[in-house]
């Protein structure tokens, strides 16, 4: 099996199990695919925490914006709950970090917006457990699968 087609029977599982989604790179601008794609994942139930430097501190979509994704844990922790999913609008060189963080965190899934794929970041992710996704949009793929 390929590993697109890995990516493929995973969707629909990470989808139906997550609930908490960290969305890295949100903007507050509505006009921005991170904006859109966080507000359609929001109106289908799903939790989004905002994870962006330049918005932490204010809200986006009615959630507290965070400066990291510790940050963001820490916060939901504290509600008892747990990032599922981290969803990366974020350039591929800025993946890796993220990929440290995910771990750190425990997140279930690592997903890479369309048009970023960093391969090992993503290997370096599987190797520590995570489910990966790379060059697809979550809310394409909820809208395929739901």
């Amino acid at each position: 099996m390929n590993q697109d087609t890995d990516q493929e029977d995973l969707i629909p599982a990470i989808l139906a199990d997550s609930r908490t989604i960290a969305v890295v790179g949100l903007s507050s601008h509505t006009d921005r695919p991170s904006y859109e794609v966080a507000h359609y994942l929001q109106s289908h139930g799903y939790r989004i925490v905002p994870v962006n430097p330049t918005y932490a501190g204010t809200h986006i979509l009615g959630e507290a914006c965070y400066a990291t994704l510790q940050e963001a844990a820490s916060a939901v922790a504290k509600e008892g709950g747990k990032i599922d999913v981290v969803d990366c609008f974020r350039k591929p060189e800025s993946i890796p970090p993220l990929v440290d963080d995910a771990i750190e965190i425990k997140a279930d899934c690592i997903w890479m917006q369309l048009g970023i794929v960093n391969q090992a970041a993503a290997e370096k992710a599987r190797t520590a457990g995570l489910k990966v996704v790379m060059d697809k949009c979550i809310k394409v793929e909820h809208a395929v699968h739901a």
